[in-house]
């Protein structure tokens, strides 16, 4: 029946992918990542090497 079926496979498949990626996106930038050395409670001390 293709009054059933107005789009095609391919177009909805595109749609689902580009979808994904945008979902994906916007999880992956919606955060700012904190620094490693903060979070394990390491404090790192600046050295001054005298030659």
């Amino acid at each position: 029946m293709p009054q059933m079926m107005p789009l095609s496979w391919l177009t909805l498949f595109m749609f689902f992918i580009i979808m994904l990626a945008i979902f994906s996106f916007m999880n992956y930038y919606s955060s700012l990542p904190s620094p490693l050395y903060k979070k394990m409670g390491v404090s790192f001390k600046m050295m001054n090497w005298k030659w």
